[in-house]
């Protein structure tokens, strides 16, 4: 295989029909790293809406399990790509997700920021520090792949394409960005766990993630500033790894999240039904794995 070929074949798919298998080969071949870091920094993103970082910091799941929330938060979004949306196992991660969210009061609208910054941010990350920018298949089969997502979670009002997503991202955060005390706890929680991970280079870790972090993150959990040539040095340190990734051979084998190392909770395995939490359900609730007209599009003839 050439450097490109794998570009090639996403260009010779068609992105609202082959969206899954586009999305699959951007995952877990040409981006795992890029787009695990950017999807740790979406979550991320979300604790600085109050309303979301409030309920995290209540449920103590992302400062006293950090490591387990971790975990199971990319296994289960981790295995909706890997074996689609009808597959059994794809099924059983969305009915995990759902049983969680919907033991909880959270609005529509947060629920379809979250959406929005899974689109969002491995979009922007990657134009900022991919070896090569998406084509515009991998960023329309993005869209349609989560569009199907959040509509199996039962997201209404779901962005149709990627501008859309970025679009309703900005305007969210521009609205709802904010100070709130049990945000920050989670914040903090979250940057422990990431510098942990590198042992004595953890508070090298903590400042590069600190750099990465926008005004407006930074203002909502009162961080101070990093310094500008902390800034620049973080930032062309990852232009310079992506310089070099461009120079590599093309990933022949899949790569999803559950081999990354920062997963270390399950060193003997896990099962997709017992990842995630297990709250008592609100009254009238439900957990359904929503049904949905067009979601094995994704999954026709040339998925694999």
């Amino acid at each position: 295989m050439r450097r490109y070929d794998w570009l090639k074949e996403i260009l010779r798919l068609d992105p609202e029909r082959d969206f899954l298998r586009i999305h699959r080969i951007t995952y877990s071949h040409e981006f795992p790293w890029d787009i695990t870091r950017a999807l740790e920094l979406a979550l991320y993103r979300t604790y600085a809406v109050p309303s979301i970082g409030r309920l995290l910091a209540e449920t103590a799941e992302l400062t006293d399990r950090a490591q387990k929330r971790y975990d199971d938060t990319a296994l289960l979004l981790d295995t909706v790509i890997e074996h689609g949306f009808d597959a059994d196992e794809g099924r059983t991660a969305i009915r995990r997700i759902n049983q969680m969210h919907r033991s909880y009061d959270i609005s529509n609208e947060d629920m379809r920021y979250v959406l929005c910054t899974f689109v969002a941010v491995p979009i922007r990350w990657i134009e900022k520090y991919g070896w090569r920018r998406l084509s515009e298949h991998e960023k329309r089969a993005m869209a349609a792949y989560y569009r199907t997502l959040g509509r199996h979670m039962g997201i209404r009002d779901i962005p149709q394409t990627h501008q859309e997503f970025m679009d309703c991202l900005d305007a969210y955060e521009e609205a709802h960005f904010g100070w709130d005390p049990g945000a920050r706890r989670v914040a903090d929680a979250s940057l422990d766990l990431m510098a942990g991970w590198y042992g004595p280079l953890a508070p090298v870790v903590r400042g590069a993630s600190m750099a990465l972090l926008d005004d407006a993150l930074l203002t909502a959990f009162r961080y101070d500033r990093p310094r500008p040539a902390v800034r620049t040095a973080v930032r062309t340190a990852l232009k310079v790894r992506a310089n070099a990734v461009r120079l590599l051979p093309p990933r022949r084998t899949a790569h999803f999240a559950r081999q990354n190392p920062e997963i270390k909770g399950y060193p003997n395995g896990y099962r997709i039904a017992e990842l995630g939490t297990f709250p008592a359900p609100r009254r009238g609730g439900g957990c359904p794995v929503h049904p949905v007209g067009d979601a094995p599009a994704g999954e026709g003839p040339a998925a694999s």
